[in-house]
């Protein structure tokens, strides 16, 4: 069983790496370029496609994290019926959980709102029309999403080392 629960680990913080470092590889790095100047024709097509791309890596890390992170609650409470106990959610542990989990809910909402709407109704719109006022809000709508779907993963990491290093 500790075999699984290590695995379930290393799984779990390789698919926060890929999600978290993808979002950032795409604000840093692509947004950035694709507002070059000799891009700029090419951008809508361009961020359409590594976006859909982004979206089927995404998903599978997001549907892993899910995964791992019950193998290893199952592990480190001693069977998931503890969940069941209110109680146990009054003790600085289950509260923070709680609001670790809060955030995971908020953040999959986002996505599937992001990845399923929003976005590609922008991609649509800026490649039909690009200069247009409601694709840019469409755009800003996704940006916004986007960054803060960024900000709530950053901050369930932070509470992820809470939780594993102690609440002294």
């Amino acid at each position: 069983m500790r075999d699984l629960y290590l695995v379930s680990v290393y799984v779990h913080l390789l698919c926060t790496a890929i999600w978290i470092g993808g979002m950032l590889f795409l604000a840093l790095v692509v947004v950035p370029v694709l507002r070059r100047p000799e891009l700029r024709t090419q951008a809508p097509a361009l961020f359409a496609t590594t976006g859909r791309r982004f979206r089927s890596v995404g998903w599978a890390t997001l549907i892993a994290l899910v995964a791992t992170g019950l193998i290893q609650l199952d592990f480190r409470l001693g069977g998931l019926a503890t969940l069941g106990d209110a109680a146990w959610w009054r003790l600085p542990f289950g509260r923070l959980l709680g609001i670790k989990l809060t955030l995971v809910a908020l953040t999959l909402s986002l996505a599937a709102v992001h990845d399923f709407w929003i976005g590609p109704r922008a991609s649509r719109l800026l490649e039909q029309e690009p200069a247009s006022p409601r694709a840019q809000q469409w755009r800003a709508g996704a940006s916004w999403l986007g960054r803060i779907n960024l900000l709530l993963g950053l901050g369930i990491v932070a509470l992820a080392v809470i939780l594993v290093r102690g609440l002294d």
